[in-house]
């Protein structure tokens, strides 16, 4: 495993610093405005090969994870026998295998090839979601838990590498926001969906609830198999690039990211941990994905606490998705625009807090309604740019790898207490107690980005100062982001 990773890690660096530097050193007057025509050719292509396909494995990883909570809503808690503490250990079992794998599942992935490692894990959690439907016990529900967060922890940090291998960072974030936008449409489209299925109920002897889960992990198994004749390798293996287009990326590259190691190197995974950019955005991480999580899996029963029906709570968890996803687009675009990643992950937290100082200053049902169009849309303008935020400021690509994963890794730990958080802890219909945990969340999420932001903008200047003393050619290689030409993105 360790020979193929490094061979197939040194043939790929190897071939973007050589496109790059044909890519560069033929750079006049001339060269300046066929790069400009070029440049909007070559990432529609990327985009439209590449996004739809990122955005389905999204969209089907967040579904087949949290459409437990139209299930729940639809009698499956009632029908298996379990307690309010038994559906939040099943939750909670989910997360746990999925936070171990992440970090491991990123640094194979270059090994094994993208095109083969995210189908499979696709194709796999497929047959479970599906198996989730024809359970008849508790037991077998925690087994199956357990292994569809075994098999989808690596599908978020594995999709925003494998975006970095194609795009330079301050083209990262509409992209990485665009297929994680389809997060907040699973939202939508899972509530419509168990709308439409649970009326399935007693088809083959099986309740409503069962089949939300086997039609809808039928899909994904169907989309896996498809996906292995539809997923590039790598930059060098896209059939849609010609030779000039793939140097004219690997340019690109290698402006933004510098020359990269070659092989994998614990050495890199350790500088990783030592980065401070890491914690302060990792615990930004943490409190916003407790945010998401709770309302991604508890929005329906939150809904179904306000006086509407089961049926009815699944078609109105459907508009402040649909809101969420138009608006985490915009901001996404902004973000890439003026380069302000820390400002944008900034308003989305208030916009929670307002969401859920709202739930609690009112007794109106259609204030409180109304409120989660503010939680919910902040929830989910939050992940994709601090996701961005946190790949654009490491480098090389295994110390990125790891910071990424580690990203990951803290804020689906926020996952677990959401979970406990709404599903025990804080009763229902108020959730008094887990509201203004996450009204406190929203604050310090804000908090810890604020400080991430000071933080970088002392090392920019610090680096300027050091290039005033030096030119690059005397600097050291293999400093990945510790260079002084490396501008950490705010």
């Amino acid at each position: 495993m360790v020979h193929s990773q490094q061979s197939f890690s040194v043939k790929e660096d190897n071939n973007i610093e050589k496109g790059a530097r044909s890519s560069l050193e033929t750079s006049n007057g001339a060269d300046v405005v066929a790069d400009s025509a070029i440049a909007g050719r070559v990432w529609r292509k990327l985009d439209y090969h590449l996004l739809p396909i990122m955005s389905m494995f999204y969209l089907l990883s967040f579904l087949d994870r949290t459409n437990v909570g139209n299930a729940r809503v639809a009698g499956l808690q009632t029908d298996l026998g379990m307690s309010n503490k038994q559906y939040c250990i099943a939750l909670t079992v989910t997360y746990v295998p999925y936070i171990v794998s992440e970090l491991p599942s990123n640094l194979v992935l270059k090994a094994v090839g993208p095109h083969l490692m995210l189908p499979t894990m696709l194709t796999l959690w497929g047959i479970v979601t599906t198996l989730q439907g024809i359970v008849d016990s508790y037991s077998g529900f925690l087994a199956c838990r357990f292994f569809l967060g075994l098999l989808e922890g690596g599908v978020f940090p594995g999709l925003v590498l494998y975006l970095s291998y194609f795009y330079p960072r301050y083209k990262m974030n509409t992209r990485v926001t665009l297929f994680f936008s389809s997060a907040s449409l699973s939202g939508a489209f899972s509530g419509i969906l168990a709308y439409g299925i649970i009326r399935m109920d007693g088809v083959g002897n099986r309740p409503g609830w069962s089949w939300i889960f086997i039609l809808e992990g039928l899909f994904t198994f169907l989309f896996g198999l498809s996906s292995y004749f539809i997923f590039p390798r790598s930059l060098d293996k896209t059939w849609f690039l010609s030779p000039e287009e793939k140097n004219y990326v690997k340019g690109k590259l290698l402006e933004d990211t510098h020359k990269e190691e070659e092989v994998f190197s614990w050495k890199e995974v350790l500088e990783a941990l030592k980065l401070p950019q890491l914690w302060l955005l990792g615990m930004a991480f943490f409190f916003a994905a407790t945010i998401l999580f709770g309302l991604a899996y508890f929005s329906p029963s939150i809904i179904q606490g306000l006086g509407y029906t089961a049926a009815d709570a699944q078609l109105m968890s459907v508009p402040p998705y649909a809101v969420a996803c138009v608006v985490a687009l915009i901001s996404s675009f902004i973000s890439d625009r003026y380069r302000c990643r820390g400002v944008v992950c900034i308003v989305s937290v208030l916009l929670c807090a307002i969401g859920f100082a709202m739930f609690l200053g009112s007794e109106s049902k259609r204030v409180q309604y109304g409120s989660l169009f503010f939680s919910v849309t902040g929830a989910y303008m939050a992940p994709p740019t601090q996701a961005t935020w946190n790949a654009n400021n490491a480098s090389p690509q295994t110390r990125r790898a790891t910071v990424i994963a580690m990203g990951f890794i803290m804020g689906n730990s926020g996952g677990i207490l959401a979970t406990w958080l709404l599903g025990s802890l804080s009763p229902a219909p108020k959730y008094t107690k887990a509201t203004i945990t996450l009204l406190i969340f929203s604050l310090l999420a804000a908090l810890f980005c604020a400080l991430n932001i000071l933080y970088l903008r002392i090392a920019n200047a610090r680096k300027a100062e050091r290039r005033k003393t030096m030119d690059r050619e005397e600097e050291a290689p293999g400093l990945g982001n510790h260079s002084a030409w490396y501008i950490y993105n705010l």
